[in-house]
């Protein structure tokens, strides 16, 4: 097989812990009960002549930045492949164990990562890589209502967790067919798309959620092994017959439902089978950090604060935020890194670009590149190659609500507050817009 044909391959393992296990994503304390569905790694495989890269999609909630660059370091090195070329991308389902580890939601189950993720992970791209056949492929795009902007007004103007009819969110689904040039058999179908993996509630069942009825009904369909990766889910729940975007396994079923009727229509929506074409942007991103905010009002804060063991979730994060800042004023104020540096890697196949942040972005994100990128498809991957928390608009700070408090209080030194349009730039820079 020529090398200079683009080529692919793809492969799958099985992630699904005991049960018994603790599940991320509300309280540190959810233990599960039984398995509703299995989790799995998913690796997709690209080469054209010296170019190699791994995109995988992995059904746990977030990844903590340090153990994604573990894990890719370890897969670079027995692959013979840069770390920054291995994609890896969660899902973010919230009935999967802890690999995050923020501060508030809980320590990284380390037991299941050594012992069931990260043998499968490496196991998953090594397949990946020795199945790379000559492959070619086709887009579908479906306008899919499976998501709806979970930031609800109230009438006081406080923003909760609910569905807000008027708010932004991406309506697109994305179904990349792709299969051997040669025998026209199908290697993988990759479904796009940005929504919270919270229908299932802070229930005891392992599932990928309702992005996993989806996707095994499109494979059951088409045969071909078939995968999700989550697009701008930041301000995007599930839009839940119950008027929420959290319910219980049932709503689960019934959203899957609908998600797979709409990937069904994606996939049948591919137009004609196209060789790819493999390219790299790599680089680094600069995201500019806040100062510390005033002393007196970090002293105040944190006396304000009686029992901080006790706290958990966004109460947590806040407390450490202001611990941490006050830590720097007793240290006398060292310097300190005014750019979060973000090691990035846009892989694009021909007219389709898909691109990482290592955060929960908001929907008009994922919009905005759209517009401005240079390539037809451009696809974003939220909780990818990392975990920062929250990534919003400028325009929804104002508004409050828990994922602008995850984003104002993540370390001593938060991004600053159009971190989004920073993010933007940086990323067309590195496109050559």
């Amino acid at each position: 097989m020529s090398e200079d044909r683009f080529s692919a391959g793809a492969a799958r393992d099985d992630i699904t812990p005991a049960v018994g296990t603790l599940l991320y994503g509300y309280n540190p304390y959810t233990v599960s009960t039984s398995v509703h569905d299995p989790l799995q790694v998913t690796a997709v495989a690209f080469r054209q002549k010296e170019n190699r890269a791994l995109l995988l999609s992995v059904t746990v909630g977030d990844f903590g930045t340090a153990l994604a660059d573990e894990i890719r370091g370890v897969i670079g090195k027995e692959l013979g492949l840069p770390a920054g070329r291995i994609i890896v991308a969660a899902t973010h389902t919230h009935s999967a164990p802890n690999v995050s580890g923020m501060e508030g939601w809980g320590d990284i189950d380390r037991a299941y990562v050594d012992g069931v993720l990260f043998p499968a992970m490496r196991k998953a791209c090594r397949t990946a890589l020795e199945r790379l056949r000559p492959a070619e492929l086709a887009v579908g795009v479906v306008s899919s209502g499976v998501g709806v902007n979970r930031r609800e007004q109230h009438r006081d103007g406080s923003i909760g967790l609910g569905q807000n009819p008027w708010g932004c969110y991406d309506p697109y689904m994305t179904c990349v067919a792709i299969r051997n040039a040669d025998t026209r058999e199908g290697i993988v179908n990759l479904i796009h798309y940005g929504c919270h993996g919270t229908a299932a509630g802070n229930n005891h069942e392992i599932s990928r959620d309702w992005s996993g009825v989806m996707t095994d009904r499109l494979e059951a369909e088409t045969g071909v092994l078939t995968a999700y990766w989550n697009g701008a889910q930041g301000d995007v729940g599930p839009r839940l017959t119950n008027g929420r975007t959290t319910g219980n396994i049932r709503h689960v079923e019934e959203l899957g439902g609908v998600a797979a009727a709409d990937a069904m229509r994606a996939y049948r929506a591919i137009g004609v089978y196209k060789p790819g074409s493999l390219a790299l942007y790599e680089g680094e991103i600069h995201v500019p950090r806040k100062p510390l905010p005033p002393r007196e009002e970090v002293l105040e804060k944190l006396d304000a604060c009686e029992h901080p063991e006790r706290l958990i979730n966004l109460e947590r994060l806040r407390y450490a935020h202001y611990r941490a800042v006050m830590d720097e004023y007793e240290a006398g104020c060292p310097p300190y890194e005014r750019f979060f540096v973000i090691p990035q890697t846009i892989l694009s196949l021909g007219d389709i670009a898909f691109v990482p942040f290592p955060f929960e972005i908001f929907s008009e994100i994922s919009l905005r590149m759209r517009a401005y990128a240079p390539f037809r498809y451009t696809l974003c991957l939220s909780n990818a190659n990392g975990y920062s928390a929250y990534l919003p608009t400028e325009d929804q700070i104002v508004r409050g609500g828990y994922e602008i408090g995850c984003f104002l209080y993540n370390g001593a030194h938060p991004l600053v507050n159009n971190a989004d349009q920073a993010l933007i730039d940086e990323n067309l820079r590195l496109m050559g817009v």
